[in-house]
């Protein structure tokens, strides 16, 4: 009997034994009690590779050549085998831990109450050095990716994706999407300049332009140095940390305007500027315009969508559309102090409409937690 019984607890202990190897093995080949690498956003056309996190990363080896061809003296990189997916519809709720509503109480910094940083925009993967100069694409479904690019992309093409890539330009723009064409979305992607490089008297104008008559995509992306940073009437605009924007005169011997994001009106189709880090450090004095211009320079502003935001610096923080503004949406945006006390030099918001149709302010408050109400137009 006391065999039998010392057989029995010899079994249960092998039992117990195999039932904890069972158990480790299973957590390790599910990655249970590991730290998670994050979500990957349905919108992103890969997910990053193990080892490689949010952010810029160091030149590859070329071994790591991105899939697309090298650009030639006519053409540029060969379209991808497979097409981009299309855009994720901006009234799409956003992906785990990105967009929505800001947080309510007090915020130190942009990263401290999850707003984009350099941590969290730019590239994914290693990158292949690309010296292209000012190329031009001309491929309907090119896709550019891995790729650290020194020059600039002008796309005279339907649906070209730049995707965890880098762009340092010496040219009037990053990348610029021509008229007539439609389609282009640029995603963690660093795009910047050497200051005193540039042709507009050593200064670059535009980090992303849309000159074409449809929304263009740009999204968690590290923009820094251009004037006027994210330039367009209409598109999707989430995720991005625009900061550094460099000062300088213009051709004309001018301070050249600056801003974070600027439109200047007259545009057809929607403008949504959601959960971005937008910064603008340029003095007054010499230039500085906003964080999120919209300006009637070219026609009525109609049909923005304003929320969510980190905004600091510029002249004022937000031009909000001027008397003829329609369909402005602005609501639930942080006004830093960074710069200045009042979120910009003179305020945190001018040429607001708060009769206009459609117009909507709600939510909008100081890093410190204190509403922010634009002041009746005079």
């Amino acid at each position: 009997m006391a065999r039998d019984r010392r057989r029995l607890r010899a079994w249960l202990l092998a039992g117990l034994v195999l039932a904890v190897v069972l158990a480790l093995y299973e957590a390790d080949r599910t990655g249970v009690g590991e730290p998670s690498a994050g979500p990957c956003p349905d919108s992103a056309l890969q997910c990053p590779e193990p080892g490689h996190g949010p952010g810029p990363h160091p030149t590859s080896s070329p071994s790591d050549s991105p899939s697309s061809a090298d650009p030639s003296a006519t053409g540029g990189p060969s379209p991808s085998a497979s097409p981009a997916p299309p855009s994720a519809s901006p009234s799409s709720p956003p992906a785990p831990g990105t967009g929505g509503a800001p947080p309510t109480g007090p915020c130190a910094s942009p990263g401290a109450c999850g707003f984009p940083d350099a941590r969290t925009t730019g590239p994914r993967i290693g990158l292949e050095r690309h010296d292209t100069g000012n190329m031009s694409v001309k491929t309907d479904g090119t896709v550019i990716r891995g790729w650290d690019i020194h020059g600039s992309l002008d796309v005279y093409a339907n649906d070209v994706t730049v995707i965890d890539s880098r762009i340092t330009s010496a040219n009037w723009w990053g990348i610029n999407l021509r008229p007539g064409y439609s389609g282009l979305r640029v995603l963690h992607t660093t795009i910047t300049a050497v200051p005193g490089k540039g042709p507009d008297n050593g200064g670059v104008d535009y980090a992303v332009s849309n000159m074409g008559g449809s929304s263009i995509e740009v999204g968690w992306c590290d923009v820094s140095v251009f004037g006027n940073a994210l330039s367009m009437g209409q598109g999707d605009l989430h995720d991005n940390y625009v900061h550094d924007i460099a000062a300088f005169r213009n051709q004309g011997g001018e301070w050249q305007h600056t801003d974070a994001v600027i439109s200047g009106g007259g545009n057809r189709g929607r403008l949504t500027v959601r959960h971005n880090t937008l910064l603008n450090p340029v003095p007054v004095d010499q230039g500085a315009s906003a964080a999120i211009g919209l300006f009637a320079d070219t026609g009525s502003v109609s049909s923005v969508v304003v929320d969510g935001n980190w905004l600091a610096g510029g002249a004022y923080a937000l031009y909000g559309g001027g008397p003829g503004a329609t369909g402005i949406q602005v609501t639930d945006n942080v006004f830093s102090t960074q710069y200045h006390v009042n979120g910009g030099a003179y305020g945190h918001v001018t040429a607001w409409n708060e009769g206009g149709a459609g117009n909507v302010w709600r939510g909008n408050r100081t890093a410190d937690g204190r509403p922010v109400v634009p002041a009746p137009a005079s």
